[in-house]
């Protein structure tokens, strides 16, 4: 699935680490083992740094220290879950449409077929799910070409995420979860003058987001 010759800059796989992360954090709550890498992070984080990067890191390792699997557990499931429904939506099109199912949720399954992507049978939840899109983007910043990454990004995550982010911090439930929307938001911030940037580099004759092509016969699998 990787394109040939492609090299992948030191920036790109913290940035896909970084989604990879974010998606184990949305799709449950975290592990024991994930924890203990949380609280295990080292983070140098100066009072007049200002970085609100490393602030949020440095705030999501304290919340790592001082939690245990069985808090996080309720608090995930009154967040994201619920009895009917979580507190939070964590759905794309809902962010979008204010509706699930919607036409944005069409859409995307259009682009993931396209792109060799596939969800996998045990997984019930729609594709549009923060944690499912946050899987694909780790894939595609390793793996594809930057105007497939801008694509993917402008069509189904930048519009709303940041929104999501800010409702998340806002939930009743949310203690460890706070955190995670504080370094969610901070990162999405990045990623958007990320892909400003990129938008700036890439000529207007290059394929858009209406070429997004499979990026290789093989189905790649998402949670």
């Amino acid at each position: 699935m990787t394109e040939t010759g492609r090299q992948v800059s030191e920036n790109d796989q913290l940035r896909a680490d970084i989604y990879q992360l974010l998606a184990a954090l949305f799709r449950r709550q975290p592990n024991t083992e994930l924890l203990q890498f949380l609280a295990g992070l080292e983070v140098e984080v100066e009072a007049e740094d200002g970085n609100t990067m490393s602030q949020a890191w440095n705030a999501l390792k304290l919340a790592a220290e001082n939690s245990d699997t069985n808090t996080l557990e309720d608090e995930y499931f009154a967040i994201f879950l619920g009895v009917g429904s979580g507190e939070i939506m964590p759905y794309g099109s809902w962010f979008m449409t204010g509706s699930l199912m919607d036409k944005p949720l069409a859409a995307l399954r259009s682009d993931l077929m396209l792109l060799g992507f596939e969800r996998e049978e045990n997984v019930k939840e729609p594709e549009d799910h923060v944690a499912a899109l946050c899987e694909v983007m780790g894939c595609l910043i390793l793996e594809a070409p930057g105007y497939r990454q801008l694509a993917f990004y402008q069509r189904h995550i930048g519009s709303w995420i940041i929104r999501f982010c800010d409702n998340l911090a806002k939930t009743p439930s949310a203690n460890f979860y706070l955190n995670v929307a504080q370094l969610a938001k901070a990162f999405f911030t990045a990623e958007a003058n990320e892909f400003e940037q990129l938008s700036l580099d890439i000529p207007v004759n290059c394929p858009g987001s209406a070429d997004l092509d499979p990026l290789e016969e093989e189905v790649v699998q998402i949670n």
